[in-house]
């Protein structure tokens, strides 16, 4: 042991360095059909596991009738995820033009859907 360091401050150290965000390796990148979380931005559910920029709320919106279609990326020729049935609740995370990122939940699944698909907010 080093002179002026108890074995205490040594106990200390080492387990901050292994705390829940310790830089300990590589780290398996989750599903983003089943985890709201992009480089960017993460479901404020995730801020204690998930390190990003930013969080989000989520901001409720329901289905309109008709069903809408989750896609995997802002386009209409991205693969189709399932199809969100009338009055279901869709938890906008990110708005981008004409396209809505979120998810059904914290569990997923997660994507994208047309604006217009989703009530508007009240306001």
């Amino acid at each position: 042991m080093t002179a002026g360091v108890s074995q205490n401050d040594t106990d200390i150290a080492t387990s901050a360095a292994q705390g829940p965000f310790a830089l300990s390796g590589p780290v398996g990148k989750p599903d983003p059909r089943r985890v709201p979380l992009r480089g960017d931005l993460a479901h404020i559910g995730l801020a204690g596991t998930h390190f990003v920029p930013h969080y989000a709320v989520p901001q409720p919106r329901t289905v309109l009738p008709g069903g809408a279609p989750l896609l995997a990326e802002a386009s209409e020729a991205g693969e189709e995820l399932c199809v969100l049935m009338e009055g279901d609740s869709f938890e906008v995370l990110d708005v981008m033009r004409e396209w809505a990122w979120g998810c059904l939940s914290l569990e997923g699944p997660v994507g994208y859907i047309r604006l217009d698909r989703l009530e508007m907010l009240a306001g």
